[in-house]
């Protein structure tokens, strides 16, 4: 738990885009969503079940597609729960004639890349087993910095990763 209380948890996230009625349809299709409130430059589209908040924001001064490498937002991530899950995903997408790279497997799990109709990167992302043991020790052993900082050196070995 954090000084403040409780841990922070992402509540909503906005994103500037180029055509709302575009990304509305996009978003909601990709994410199961419904749009919640209309105010002419911006929508909220929520989840019914989680209530994840996606708001999608139309500016005067936008325009072009996203580029992750300026200052900003790299990508947005979205939790999976299995492989499984993102090989039904990338179904999904195939559908939607969406662009996407094929499920990739990483040292710490799998995970699926796609744009939105601006370009804005998109990840689908499912933890493995080893990043699974990482988060549980994480979670219930009381570490130091110094003490994370070696366990995360031997997980990174034990991937084979520098």
């Amino acid at each position: 738990m954090s000084a403040t209380g409780s841990a922070p948890v992402v509540d909503h996230v906005t994103l500037t885009v180029t055509d709302l009625d575009v990304s509305q349809r996009f978003y909601c299709e990709l994410l199961d969503l419904v749009r919640l409130a209309d105010f002419g430059t911006v929508r909220v589209l929520v989840h019914r079940d989680s209530g994840f908040t996606l708001s999608l924001a139309r500016h005067d001064k936008g325009g072009g597609r996203f580029d992750e490498t300026r200052t900003g937002l790299d990508h947005l991530g979205f939790a999976a729960g299995s492989r499984a899950e993102l090989e039904a995903r990338e179904a999904q997408l195939r559908g939607m004639g969406a662009e996407f790279t094929p499920v990739r497997d990483m040292p710490f799990g799998w995970h699926l890349n796609l744009r939105d109709p601006d370009g804005i990167a998109v990840e689908f992302y499912a933890t493995g087993p080893l990043m699974a043991a990482a988060l549980a020790e994480l979670r219930d052993a009381d570490l130091d910095q110094a003490g994370i900082d070696a366990r995360a050196r031997e997980y990174l070995a034990a991937a084979g990763l520098p």
